[in-house]
């Protein structure tokens, strides 16, 4: 049925606005709030929960013929995308099924037979009510606000913004398109701490992202974390423990963004395209995706048409059309392995994986032979770039035809055979659609009919999403209008280097946290730190900046960006930030030892082992950030102060609001100021002279020196009322003197009298060599902070501790 045009275009929009205005007030009426004791029907197309930004919708989503699901989806998407489902593999019925929050406190899926498809947890709990936040995560809450389950903990094959993905959670795509029961493919931390990407199909299970064919460090990642932890922002920047870093192309606020595992194996991170409701590719993980692993199934390559497709090799047949999950089969029969054989050149493919034989420097007739002799031998690749690889292959998965492969794959065929082969590879789609099919799950009447209900419910949502889509469209052409120019450039520079370790938080909500900023930890230069106390009931610290002068706003910026770049056990862990109007505080976890200065520098000091503890741990942190960032990061402020220690004494560096970014191998730093604190400040500061990473290894020399005395070796000594040289300098010279001479008894004057001669020997006398080499004037002189660590590493393990009565 054909839809005419000739009403006018004035009576048109009249038309369009008016049924839009509608349907989008009666969409409005959607609630965003199930309380305990209620539920949502399959059958009523308002049952529904909507969240309050309008972003995200809750309830029963169509996904076949009488087949529905309980799902989060977005709301103004073109095909109402799904981002959560709730045990996906088992639909319901459309007719008698319905998620209930019982009151016991678990929320249920029931179908129509009354059997349980899927509950929560969350039995014999305080659950007030389920609702959708403007995030996308259905929680349940109690009656103060806490959430005690929620969607996010238990994602499917999607990842939205500012959604932690841990050790225990995974993504595994759909089986195909208009399927959405779990495919073959999934994204998680492997057991190396690695983000991967994972084929486990009928047949095999293979990595194949990152290339396995590297290491993980060429691969630029690191195994060397044990949080297992990422997350992305707004702005479309990811982070993960494993030193994984992508952004969007098209990166900024405002867009809605999600990751998912794709049904091909690819992951891809989309944006939202408000005009046409459609998802546009921001970023993607497989460049080539003929590398993705079982995308064609046994024995089968994927070759580029340009579009991916799937083939058969010579001597092989597709073995069931439409599914290229089963692959291809042999056409042929083997009698014995002393038949006569041929072997067919594929140019430009090769099959990963499954090798029976590696030989470098050797002909490809040799090769040949190897795989002639070996009855299990399938097919062998041999590549000529530089040498010969052989490659004898005894099953043939992941085949892949690529330009940039210096090879071929040779077919081991019956003689037969092979010669009526043909090399040429005509592909076919990898995935092929398949509308008509009827999704049938369970028992056959559980799905007897659509219902009128449903085929009503689609035209008020289609009315709704016109609605919506259009009263979005005018307020945010009002706020463009009318609000653009009153942001703050510092401001937008800010947010643009925001990374997603951590969420904005409203000033209110930090100053309820805090109880009005009572609890005072600390203070600084910049600001002072309170302790609070968040929704959540996480135990914070909150850095509140004081003043709005440019230096105040560029060392906010300067720590929001910086720590939000890197993660490390022994660097502070950012949770988020405030800025709004002219407040600006920062969020960090809460340390229950506090900083290094209030437990070295008080009258009960604390022991050697948990003070070599701290001199390593600070170690590592600075050699993460000068070493291993993928930006270059100077502290230039490390002092006791900004160590803080967690209940096990494990040192966290925290301040990086003087920190200094730059890309690596840039020699031409630039500091608008002078930054740091007297007494730990290197030589070069004052002498104008370029600022390297050096300037943090001269203030860890004065630290764990400070660590190793006792007391502050930043001090000046006075005599007449002027000062005359530091205590470091004195400490410095009086210990290498008496080393000079030979003279044993330095240790014991240069250790703390607190610690009551116990301690150990060795580990003092490498801290103080260390120190002193640190804190040389000259920076050359310095060490790197990767080689200070690994010369406390090699006394790491030392567990004599001298005690008084030693001699």
């Amino acid at each position: 049925m054909r839809m005419e045009t000739s009403a006018s275009p004035s009576f048109t929009s009249f038309f369009v606005v008016a049924f839009s205005l509608f349907f989008s007030s009666s969409f409005s009426e959607a609630r965003n709030f199930l309380p305990r004791g209620s539920s949502l029907s399959v059958e009523h197309h308002s049952d529904i929960l909507v969240s309050p930004n309008r972003t995200f919708t809750c309830g029963f989503y169509w996904i076949g013929d009488n087949a529905y699901s309980f799902s989060v989806w977005f709301t103004n998407s073109k095909e109402r995308t799904v981002v959560w489902m709730a045990n996906r593999d088992r639909p319901v019925n459309g007719r008698g099924s319905r998620i209930s929050l019982r009151r016991n406190g678990a929320m249920v899926l029931t179908d129509v037979d009354g059997s349980t498809i899927w509950e929560t947890n969350t039995t014999s709990t305080d659950v007030s009510g389920a609702e959708v936040l403007d995030s996308g995560n259905l929680v349940l809450k109690d009656p103060r606000g806490k959430i005690i389950w929620q969607s996010f903990d238990f994602p499917t094959d999607t990842l939205l913004p500012n959604q932690f993905f841990t050790k225990s959670t995974k993504l595994i795509s759909r089986l195909g398109p208009g399927m959405y029961s779990s495919g073959y493919f999934s994204f998680f931390f492997d057991n190396n701490n690695v983000l991967t990407l994972m084929y486990d199909g009928p047949d095999i299970s293979s990595i194949y992202w990152p290339n396995p064919d590297f290491k993980v460090f060429a691969s630029g990642r690191t195994n060397y974390n044990g949080s297992r932890i990422a997350v992305f922002d707004e702005m479309g920047n990811f982070l993960s423990s494993d030193q994984l870093q992508f952004s969007a192309s098209d990166m900024g606020f405002g867009i809605l963004r999600r990751l998912t595992m794709d049904f091909d194996g690819n992951l891809r991170l989309y944006s939202l395209n408000n005009e046409t409701g459609l998802w546009e590719t921001t970023w993607e993980a497989m460049l080539e995706q003929c590398k993705v692993h079982g995308i064609c199934g046994r024995n089968a390559i994927c070759v580029y048409t340009p579009e991916p497709k799937c083939s058969c090799p010579p001597g092989y047949e597709v073995t069931e059309h439409g599914n290229w999950n089963k692959g291809c089969k042999p056409k042929f029969t083997i009698e014995n392995c002393s038949q006569e054989w041929r072997f067919v050149q594929v140019p430009q493919v090769d099959f990963y994986g499954f090798d029976l034989n590696y030989s470098q420097s050797i002909s490809r007739d040799s090769c040949l032979k190897l795989c002639l002799e070996d009855c299990r031998c399938a097919a062998f690749s041999y590549r000529v770039s530089g040498e010969g690889l052989c490659f004898t292959k005894s099953a043939l998965f992941n085949g892949y035809k690529s330009p940039n492969f210096p090879g071929s794959i040779y077919m081991k065929l019956p003689a037969s055979v092979g010669r009526f082969e043909s090399a040429i590879l005509n592909g076919t789609n990898p995935i092929c659609k398949s509308n008509d099919s009827t999704l049938m799950m369970g028992s056959s009447s559980m799905y007897d009919t659509i219902g009128k209900k449903v085929k009503w419910a689609y035209l008020y949502w289609f009315a709704s999403s016109i609605g919506v889509i259009e009263i979005l469209f005018i307020v945010s052409v009002w706020w463009l209008a009318l609000g653009i120019h009153d942001v703050p450039e510092s401001l937008a520079e800010g947010y643009r280097a925001i990374t997603s370790q951590f969420r904005k938080f409203s000033y209110s909500e930090l100053k309820r946290a805090t109880k009005n900023f009572k609890e005072e930890l600390g203070r600084g230069g910049s600001g002072a730190v309170y302790k609070g106390i968040l929704a959540d009931e996480r135990a914070v610290a909150v850095k509140r900046l004081a003043g709005l002068s440019y230096q105040g706003e560029d060392v906010f910026w300067a720590e929001v960006s910086t720590i939000g770049k890197i993660n490390h056990m022994n660097l502070v862990r950012m949770w988020g930030f405030c800025s709004e109007a002219n407040h600006r505080l920062l969020v960090y976890e809460y340390l229950e030892n506090q900083s290094l200065d209030k437990h070295l520098f008080s009258p009960s000091s604390i022991p050697w082992k948990q003070r070599f503890k701290v001199a390593l741990g600070t170690a590592k942190g600075l050699a993460y950030l000068h070493h291993e960032c993928l930006e270059w990061v100077i502290h230039c402020d490390v002092k006791p102060e900004n160590i803080l220690l967690d209940t096990e004494f494990e040192a966290k560096i925290s301040d990086f609001g003087l920190a200094k970014l730059s890309q690596r191998g840039d020699n031409n730093s630039e500091f608008s100021r002078i930054r740091g604190t007297k007494g730990y400040m290197a030589p070069e500061w004052a002498l104008n002279f370029p600022i390297t990473a050096k300037v943090d290894v001269y203030s860890y020399g004065v630290v764990i020196l400070e660590m190793v005395r006792g007391i502050r070796l930043s001090n000046f000594i006075m005599e007449d009322g002027e000062a005359q040289e530091s205590e470091l300098t004195r400490f410095v010279r009086l210990v290498k003197r008496k080393i000079e001479c030979g003279e044993e008894s330095w240790i014991e004057e240069a250790v703390d009298r607190r610690l009551n001669g116990e301690y150990c020997r060795r580990q003092v006398v490498k801290m103080v060599e260390v120190g002193i080499r640190c804190a040389e004037e000259d920076r050359d002189k310095r060490p790197t902070m990767d080689s200070v660590v690994q010369a406390l590493l090699e006394c790491e393990d030392e567990s004599k501790i001298r005690s008084p009565d030693d001699q």
